[in-house]
């Protein structure tokens, strides 16, 4: 029998009364519309990481597969192939990654941890994966070293010892060099924690090992002493070997290097200040910065190379870092914009006993990953394929469009391509590994991020790759002369008055809306031929301020709304007369100056080119409030903005403000909330058409600071969900617009263009616009726009707005298809052609409704039947939380309500119904970056800013979660090792080749023993069972599924020759008791048997 449980019926009826609707139609209404979306079609995951990771700390390289692995200080791993195969891996602990050490040609990464944790990687899979793991307890670990075709791990230690690891057992081996053995036994000093481990080229039995102290000990292996001891008075950083193995270099503590012969005991044979200043007395070089690395490769036809880090002097303050190549007698210097956190050469051979033959440098910077050609004069950097620039300047706004329309994608790629920098190097990026993905997920994306310094990036993100298209750089509409004072400032970017607040795109038209934190606006059209444009077109909007009378200056200034319609030719000229209230302004407050549109003429590329700048003027000695919301509509050629005092529309065809509004005024009589009279516009009704166009230009701003800092405090504070608190009716700003065409009106029997307001209260608001005629019409006839009421209210601010047609699929806005903006033909090429709203037909406005509005605040969802304007559906998302960003997008099964909230959590609801069919506790922690950055797109996409250089995609789409296996690239591609370098006939002979060491006799458990069990801890890790998982698709599976075939054909042959030597033993026992027969019967007669 069934258990009954008491828990589950309470929450049931919980359910039921949040999402059942306020139902005023009757209830066969919930059978109108069937939903296909159901919750099996939804399913959380993250799908790839874009962009430079974050604080990078350890680097290192595969020379036969041809990957580069990246550490970071919160334990992720990115490791990088050929242009489009990445992958982000996490260690568990989160620790920082102090050293990265490939099998080099195996599938398998070490990772060494600041927490003293070593971990072996699978890389043979498309989501590596930890196979073992070795925690440290007692000893804390400083450098790692894995030679080449070896199991054999070495590990060094602050205590200066030396541990030794069976990679593939992931043990320790009871072999250790104890550091007390290592250095003299006169020393009474302990040598310091071990800096460098690395065995001889030559012979695989000598070990050297570098001490912080600078002593540096050549250990032999079998002997188990050390043969020979180099001290140097000055701290080492790091040591390299020349390839033959007859002599070292060393890096120091004082700028200096110093180059030893292994059988020279007591001095270098020389010593190097490669940027000290040589004393003319013969003198010592004065002292220089730490040399933190070196390198020593050799060429085969030339002099070696010697590559450096660190080892300026003293006197270069302000000096950018640098990267010093040594090539004979020639040195250059190689600044870097960003500190060096690595270096690595990259060689033509794996083998460290054969000419090395470098041709590359890979250099890991703080912010940046450059790779340096060594084979052309000048040494060129390659032009990076990676999309590591995502954090050029700070982002601040991003917006993610998926299924793009088909030629948008080439477009910007063409624009973009002309932006490329020259003088890169000629030859092939060398981080060539790995094989793409084999997805067929094939509709175009785009990712569109705002930038601090003022900088649009358009980015190709179809099939999980990312690519930058287009840049646009919307500072160069203004006058960029600053102050002294500020030009001398070090924070300029914190408060830079360029950055991007918001975004607005449509990507049918190409027409593009961008709001800046310096109150202006920027509409911009797309054109594929260059213009030079001889004066920016320049609008200036007063915003009215909620004022007393006593509180304004010019009193009835506010009085200018109360006019008629009087639309106004538009200012053509970007500087004229400043306003007084604004100048005068100026002299008393020391704040940043408001943006000033430039007045010489503007060449624009082909891409993106201004067409109109929108500026908001200082009203009363008020400076203008940063802008919280704007909307595009192509269609109708309208953009419209709102901020906390209320919202203008401008018509961008005509250049003119069509309507400004205080919030207050765009309720007129029907105001819900009882507010205290603030202005004498309060008890006025606004007008259709009404524009407030000022002549004078904007001269100070004092609000020019980064979008963080408004939306802090947006983000913060408290969410009471009453809309009548006195506190908050104030501070009513305009959160979010809607285009559409609609029903207007209650009972409305025509599609009407319409504009939907939704305010920070919670308030959603109509207007509908009358259009003028196409054509010729369009440019003289003005634009009206009046109030149609009030739609509906909900608890917490409106978030999105959309509307479904009558069978519950998403009506997108109408648009206007692009065209060509710079062709000036004969006016019927240019006459505008919009793209009709599909509405689906009902007999009768009595018996179905036609329409349905989907509202998402911070708290509830309604779905409001239009034309009746019932609300038929609420759902209360959350209660204890709110909603940082809201969506409605459309899947491959019908459309749906994706919502963010500020707990974490990822939730989806259908429509109409707003049945919940998702919810995911993602993110535990959401900070200010997340909440600004995060964005849902169609077909189960979304993304967000999860660091400040790296963007991280996840899907909510159950079926891209099943593809994804397919569409990530193989990191693990089954490649030949090179042939060993050739020994020659006498080195053969008189043994001066390589001397090869059997480290398993050495370090095995029968002759080492084994190690202490309190020294370290053996955790074995996920990976066996994933990797085999994972090797389930790609040529990794298939090399998986042949060795499993073998195997089994191998134990069959097995079983076979069992039962062979069986059949043979019986055949023996059978042949001896014949002839024992024979023999017995062989004398008797046949009358005897």
């Amino acid at each position: 029998m069934k258990k009954f449980n008491i828990r589950k019926v309470l929450d049931g009826l919980k359910e039921a009364s949040s999402s059942t609707p306020t139902v005023q139609v009757g209830p066969q209404e919930n059978h109108l519309i069937p939903e296909s979306l159901q919750s099996e079609h939804f399913q959380l995951c993250k799908t790839v990481r874009h962009g430079f990771p974050y604080q990078p700390s350890a680097m290192a390289f595969d020379p036969v597969q041809k990957i580069l692995a990246i550490g970071t200080q919160s334990g992720a791993l990115r490791i990088f192939g050929r242009p489009g195969v990445e992958c982000y891996c996490q260690h568990e602990s989160g620790a920082a990654v102090i050293q990265l050490q490939f099998l080099i040609n195996e599938g398998a990464l070490v990772s060494a941890l600041a927490d003293d944790s070593v971990h072996l990687w699978n890389l043979r899979q498309k989501r590596p994966a930890v196979l073992h793991s070795l925690k440290f307890n007692r000893e804390r670990i400083t450098f790692c070293h894995l030679p080449f075709q070896s199991k054999w791990l070495y590990i060094g230690t602050e205590r200066g010892n030396v541990h030794i690891v069976n990679v593939e057992s992931f043990m320790l081996s009871g072999y250790v060099i104890m550091w007390n053995k290592a250095i003299e036994l006169s020393s009474k000093a302990h040598p310091g924690p071990v800096v460098h481990i690395s065995d001889n080229p030559m012979d695989e039995g000598k070990l050297i090992i570098g001490f912080e102290s600078g002593i540096v000990v050549l250990w032999d292996l079998k002997s188990k002493k050390a043969d020979y001891r180099y001290t140097y008075d000055e701290a080492i950083h790091s040591v390299a070997w020349h390839h033959e193995g007859k002599q070292f270099i060393c890096s120091h503590s004082d700028g200096t290097l110093t180059i030893w012969n292994v059988r020279g005991q007591g001095k270098p044979i020389q010593t190097i200040t490669p940027h000290g200043k040589q004393p003319k007395d013969g003198k010592k070089p004065e002292p220089c910065k730490p040399i933190l690395k070196v390198e020593y490769k050799t060429t085969r036809n030339g002099e070696p190379f010697i590559i450096l880090s660190g080892g300026l002097s003293f006197d270069t303050v302000g000096r950018l870092p640098c990267l010093t190549v040594m090539h004979g007698k020639s040195t250059a210097v190689l600044e870097m914009d960003y500190p060096i956190v690595d270096f690595l050469t990259l060689c033509e051979t794996p083998y460290p006993n054969d000419f090395q033959e470098p041709y590359a440098v890979v250099v890991l910077l703080e912010k940046d990953l450059v790779v340096i050609d060594l084979a052309q004069n000048g040494y060129p950097i390659f032009e990076n394929p990676y999309p590591l620039t995502i954090h050029e300047s700070p982002v601040t706004c991003c917006e993610y469009f998926a299924d793009c329309p088909v030629d948008l994608i080439p477009a910007l790629y063409s624009a973009g391509s002309r932006q490329k920098r020259q003088g890169y190097s000629k030859r092939e990026w060398p981080i060539s590994g790995g094989n793409w993905g084999q997805g067929t997920q094939s509709y175009p994306e785009i990712i569109i991020t705002g930038h601090a310094d003022g900088t649009v990036k358009f980015w190709d993100a179809s099939a999980i790759m990312l690519q930058v298209l287009y840049k646009l750089k919307t500072a160069k509409v203004f006058d960029r002369s600053r102050s002294k004072e500020e030009k001398g400032s070090t924070e300029v970017s914190d408060e830079d008055p360029f950055a991007i607040q918001i975004l607005a795109w449509c990507p049918e038209s190409r027409m593009l809306c961008v709001a800046g934190v310096s109150a202006n606006l920027l509409i911009y059209r797309f054109s594929k031929l260059e213009v030079t444009t001889e004066v920016v077109q320049l609008l200036e909007v007063r915003m009215q301020c909620e004022l007393n009378d006593s509180d304004s200056p010019d009193g009835g200034g506010g009085e200018q709304m109360s006019g008629h319609p009087t639309p106004r030719a538009s200012p053509q000229t970007s500087g004229p007369p400043s306003h007084p209230s604004t100048s005068s302004n100026n002299s008393d407050s020391g704040n940043i100056p408001c943006l000033k549109v430039r007045n010489a003429p503007l060449k624009q590329s082909p891409g993106y080119q201004v067409d109109l700048v929108v500026q908001l003027v200082w009203v009363s000695g008020e400076p203008s409030q940063q802008i919280t919301s704007i909307a595009l509509n192509s269609s109708n050629g309208l953009v419209v903005f709102g901020n906390s005092n209320g919202l203008a529309v401008v018509d961008y065809i005509q250049k003119t403000v069509v309507l400004n509004l205080g919030t207050v005024e765009l309720y007129g009589c029907n105001d819900p909330y009882q507010r205290q009279p603030r202005s004498p516009r309060k008890t006025r009704q606004p007008s259709g058409g009404l524009c407030d166009i000022n002549e004078g230009s904007a001269t100070s701003e004092d609000r020019c600071k980064s979008p963080t800092s408004d939306r802090d405090n947006s983000f913060s504070r408290s969410r009471s969900s009453s809309v009548t608190s006195i506190d908050k009716e104030s501070k009513e700003a305009i959160s979010s617009f809607h285009f559409c065409e609609t029903y207007a009106r209650k009972g409305d029997t025509i599609l009407t263009p319409c504009l939907f307001v939704g305010t920070s209260l919670g308030t959603v608001l109509c207007l509908a616009v009358t259009m003028p005629p196409a054509g010729e019409q369009r440019q003289l006839q003005p634009v009206i726009i009046s109030p149609a009421g009030m739609l509906v209210r909900l608890k917490g601010g409106v978030l999105r707005m959309s509307f479904l047609d009558s069978s519950g699929s998403h009506l997108p806005p109408a648009y206007e298809p692009w065209f060509e903006p710079n062709i000036t033909t004969d006016g019927e090429e240019r006459v505008r052609k919009r793209r009709p709203v599909s509405v689906s037909p009902s007999t009768s406005q009595d018996l179905s409704e036609s329409q349905y509005a989907v509202v998402c605040s911070e708290k509830q969802a309604k779905v409001i039947s239009l034309p009746s304007q019932t609300c038929i559906y609420k759902h209360s998302i959350t209660e204890t939380s709110f909603i940082l960003r809201a969506d409605v997008v459309h899947m491959s099964q019908g459309a749906c309500v994706a919502c963010f909230c500020a707990n974490g959590h990822i939730m989806t609801l259908s429509l109409p119904g707003l049945r919940p069919l998702m919810d995911v506790n993602y993110l535990p922690l959401t900070d200010m970056r997340i909440a600004r950055t995060f964005c849902f797109s169609n077909l189960g996409q979304a993304m967000y800013m999860c660091s400040p250089t790296e963007i991280q995609r996840i899907t909510y789409s159950q079926e891209v979660c099943e593809n994804l296996q397919e569409m990530l690239g193989e990191l693990f591609t089954p490649v030949e090792t090179p042939e060993a370098p050739n020994r020659g006939f006498f080195k053969g002979l008189f043994g001066g080749g390589a001397q090869s060491l059997d480290r398993e006799e050495l370090f095995g458990e029968v002759a080492a023993g084994k190690a202490s069990r309190t020294l370290a801890q053996h955790i074995p890790g996920p990976g066996g069972i994933e990797g085999m998982k994972g090797a389930a698709s790609g040529v990794v599976g298939d090399l998986a599924r042949a060795r499993i075939a073998l195997d089994e054909r191998g134990q069959k042959l097995g079983e076979l020759e069992d039962r062979t030597a069986a059949m043979m033993a019986s055949a023996d026992t059978f042949s001896k008791h014949a002839h024992e027969m024979m023999l017995k019967c062989k004398d008797k007669k046949w009358y005897q048997f």
